[in-house]
């Protein structure tokens, strides 16, 4: 029998949470995604039908509903479970990008050709979030890959940037999360160190930056 304790401990304590916290996740956006297809498909049947077609109020459920289903397959990256093969191709991932900023005022622009592993592109989703805590006016989010790793920048007028969670991002102090809507600086920091990554957080007036060493 292996016994592990101190430090070791407390990494395999925090491996088996990320996992556990990806599984639920996954689970959750599994679930979710089916239903909001079948109203899609439910819709696009009235309107072949001539059931109020262009009616304002089917305008809005199909709106309403390609958000929420854009948002879903964003988070399944986001928070899912992303095992050490799984890879994804440029075009699901600018395409995941483009939905789920489709006619807001914050936009994702993804330079990479390659495929890349799906828990890189996952810490990826994960900043941009960040970045877009920081960015009520909007803007734009840029990712790079070199040989160093990711750079995500973001850019946009009146930055509100919270500076105790971008802090945590460079593993300066404890952090208290303010809501639920902030998870994303506790999962970032915990995913990159199970994956052995380094991440250096920096803002200034009118820009963020997160960089995820290799």
């Amino acid at each position: 029998m292996i016994h592990v304790t101190g430090p070791e401990l407390e990494n395999v304590m925090q491996k088996a949470s990320v996992d556990l916290a990806a599984l639920v996740g996954s689970r959750l956006c599994h679930d979710l995604i089916s239903p909001i297809g079948a109203i899609q498909n439910g819709l696009e049947l009235m309107a072949l039908t001539g059931g109020g077609k262009d009616s304002p109020e089917l305008t809005l459920i199909q709106d309403s509903c390609e958000s929420a289903a854009a948002r879903i397959r964003f988070f399944r990256v986001a928070f899912g479970h992303a095992s050490g093969t799984q890879s994804m191709s440029r075009r699901e991932i600018a395409g995941t990008l483009a939905a789920v900023t489709h006619d807001g005022r914050l936009k994702a622009h993804w330079s990479e050709e390659n495929d890349h592993l799906r828990e890189e592109v996952q810490m990826c989703f994960l900043a941009f979030l960040c970045c877009e805590s920081a960015l009520p006016m909007g803007g734009t989010v840029q990712f790079d890959h070199d040989a160093a790793g990711w750079t995500v920048r973001a850019k946009g007028p009146r930055l509100n940037v919270q500076q105790p969670l971008w802090d945590h991002l460079n593993g300066v102090g404890e952090m208290d999360l303010p809501g639920a809507d902030k998870v994303q600086f506790a999962l970032l920091p915990m995913i990159s160190e199970t994956l052995g990554k380094q991440l250096l957080a920096t803002t200034d007036a009118d820009s963020l930056t997160i960089k995820i060493a290799a």
